[in-house]
């Protein structure tokens, strides 16, 4: 608790003291503004009228930089590309989830200007932890030549299908590589329903090992699903179940810059436009002027 208080004090403090400066040159305000740009997942955007260049014009208008696709994305590259280089949207992602093909994911992140890919280390039920380990480090030890000559990172998503459960687990399975290459895709939602770790543990064990964030929060009333919030939490803000403010700060502590990715429900432009503000109040972040 003397940790949470002594962290709001010194957001107060900043924006009392630097606030009328920050506002009259237009920039954010928040301890990680100008450190994150956001973006959804592309099958996130309900749109289906819509050309793929349409598609990247309306998350532009809906206050988005960028959006991340699957490796099965039943979508056009060359119209991506085209897309990339009309809106000057990124892909900055692949999510290349439990498909064992690390080196697949590797290949449509290079095409499309990508610089990292997603993977789930699924858990073999049939195998115990020490033997699932070995299985996905060979898959991702097959890619790691050919990310680090794409400049491409292999990051691996903390969630419920996969066999590492807790923030230690996935720490000492991203060090055995000995690599830059693999870092952590941290699911800042996935932390709370399956794990007995909060959020800010597990952001301050990865610390300098996330790379990229997934944001959902299943409790929030619009952008989770209440029925499926764990009984009995009480930390999160608006009906949630992410403490945002100690993620923040845990956040800030270890100076993470980078991409955060709204994995929520879907919807129109009118939807993911408020998507979009609720990712930047969650990170206390403010759209630049």
């Amino acid at each position: 608790m003397i940790e949470k208080t002594k962290f709001h004090s010194r957001r107060h403090f900043f924006k009392a003291t630097g606030g009328l400066a920050l506002a009259s040159a237009g920039l954010a305000k928040g301890p990680l503004a100008g450190r994150i740009k956001i973006a959804v997942k592309y099958h996130m955007i309900q749109e289906p009228e819509l050309s793929v260049v349409e598609k990247f014009l309306m998350l532009k208008r809906a206050g988005f930089d960028g959006v991340e696709l699957k490796t099965t994305e039943k979508v056009d590259h060359d119209e991506v590309l085209a897309a990339i280089s009309k809106t000057g949207l990124s892909v900055h992602g692949i999510v290349n989830a439990s498909s064992p093909d690390v080196i697949a994911g590797v290949k449509v992140a290079k095409k499309l200007g990508a610089d990292s890919v997603l993977i789930l280390a699924a858990e073999d039920k049939k195998l115990s932890w020490d033997e699932n380990f070995p299985v996905w480090q060979k898959r991702v030890s097959e890619a790691i030549p050919l990310a680090k000559e794409s400049g491409v990172k292999l990051c691996i998503e903390n969630v419920r299908a996969t066999f590492l459960k807790t923030a230690e687990g996935m720490s000492k399975f991203i060090d055995s590589f000995e690599s830059d290459v693999v870092k952590s895709y941290f699911d800042l939602g996935n932390t709370i329903t399956w794990t007995e770790q909060s959020g800010e543990h597990w952001a301050d064990v990865l610390a300098k090992r996330i790379y990229k964030l997934d944001i959902k929060d299943r409790g929030h009333a619009e952008f989770g699903d209440p029925k499926t919030k764990r009984a009995g939490i009480t930390t999160g803000t608006n009906g949630g179940e992410v403490n945002w403010a100690d993620v923040r700060k845990e956040l800030a502590e270890v100076n993470f810059s980078g991409w955060a990715t709204a994995e929520v429900a879907g919807g129109d432009e009118a939807r993911l436009t408020r998507m979009a503000a609720w990712m930047r109040d969650v990170l206390d972040l403010e759209k630049s002027a």
